[in-house]
């Protein structure tokens, strides 16, 4: 039997199409966002190939967005994720930071699925 907080864990939850997976650059990253108001959730998705990794919208290091401009989030050579303030820098598969400042720490992996080449995401409905 459920308690009374995991119910409305539940039903503040909720799935969003973000885009097609082909409309994505390879390597690439599209934000998205699950509510409304001042608190919406905030994360982003990672294109590598046919692989897709998503991730909530805030560095481990200093609790902030990881990024300054609208969808970027790789570093230059676009082989990790990396936050624009600090440079902590964060596997693409993992989400698991490797170098900078936040070493061990980990980004919140969001629930991804892809179907008839949609990318659907699904999360809370506030931070």
């Amino acid at each position: 039997m459920m308690t009374w907080l995991q119910q409305r864990m539940i039903e503040s939850e909720q799935e969003i199409g973000i885009g097609r997976l082909d409309e994505i650059d390879d390597p690439g990253c599209r934000e998205f966002e699950i509510g409304e108001g001042d608190w919406p959730f905030r994360g982003f998705v990672v294109r590598q190939g046919d692989a897709v990794f998503a991730y909530q919208n805030f560095c481990a290091h200093v609790g902030h967005p990881l990024n300054w401009s609208p969808n970027k989030f790789l570093t230059k050579d676009k082989s990790a994720i990396i936050c624009a303030s600090h440079g902590a820098t964060y596997e693409i598969e993992t989400g698991r930071c490797f170098a900078g400042p936040g070493s061990g720490g980990s980004l919140r992996q969001v629930e991804l699925s892809i179907r008839d080449g949609i990318i659907y995401v699904t999360g809370p409905t506030s931070m």
